[in-house]
């Protein structure tokens, strides 16, 4: 229904029939942003483009899902970051429908996809997020909808988790890491009231690895409103499939 695809920031949904190829936190443009911090870096945005389409390919899948921040501008993007927008969405369209989950960093996601003639279409989700059959998306900024929660897995990014790792001489690494657990009714039924709430939470990588995230082993907290409360058990998996175990204690 939901599993990643092994050695890659992105997984593969049952989606009504349909196979989705699901990929969160692209950050189109990041590099421009980074420039303004002082750090200069050619734009990677041909190779983030080509790595979507490969694994288009690869995964045979029929749609594509961008769990939100498709886009790394707040408010309206940039000429550079708008760019490399239109040419991701009008490449992924030219051979799949494109889903778009809404995020905290998509203000000018709409506009860029009115701006292209797109063979398939591109729809954009509420905030709130689209359940589609038994998997639900949210970005996870804000809180997810109802009838998100009722689906058996709840997909998500906005995190960017990330796990610290040690080696026995004291040096360490950080990697991108998969966590998926229960979904814990508490904390969503005191936000919206009774919601019938029986399935997994899964917390995507960030697909873009210029980001940083959450270190979900270090004591850093949660972005998401509803994290941690809202997940029980979390596992926390590397991209390679690698278990870790409870992500508290690794």
């Amino acid at each position: 229904m939901f599993e990643p695809v092994p050695g890659e920031p992105a997984a593969v949904a049952t989606l009504d029939g349909d196979r989705a190829l699901v990929v969160a936190d692209y950050h189109a443009g990041l590099e421009v942003a980074l420039r303004y911090d002082g750090v200069e870096l050619r734009s990677r945005a041909a190779a983030r483009r080509e790595a979507v389409l490969d694994l288009l390919s690869r995964t045979d899948a029929e749609r594509v899902v961008f769990l939100g921040d498709l886009g790394n501008a707040i408010g309206a993007p940039g000429r550079e970051e708008r760019r490399e927008l239109e040419r991701l969405l009008s490449a992924v369209a030219a051979r799949v429908p494109v889903t778009v989950v809404r995020g905290n960093h998509d203000g000018g996601v709409e506009d860029a996809a009115d701006a292209i003639d797109a063979a398939h279409p591109i729809e954009t989700t509420p905030s709130r997020g689209a359940r589609f059959g038994r998997v639900g998306f949210v970005h996870g900024h804000t809180w997810p909808g109802p009838d998100v929660l009722r689906a058996d897995v709840v997909a998500m990014g906005h995190e960017h988790p990330m796990v610290r790792l040690e080696d026995e001489v004291g040096g360490s690494r950080a990697e991108r890491a998969w966590l998926r657990g229960r979904l814990d009714p508490e904390p969503f039924e005191a936000f919206h009231g009774s919601v019938e709430i029986d399935g997994e939470l899964v917390v995507c990588p960030a697909f873009n690895d210029l980001l940083g995230g959450t270190w979900t082993n270090a004591g850093q907290g949660f972005l998401a409103p509803f994290l941690p409360e809202g997940m029980d058990g979390a596992q926390a998996y590397l991209l390679d499939g690698t278990r870790l175990g409870e992500y508290t204690r690794v």
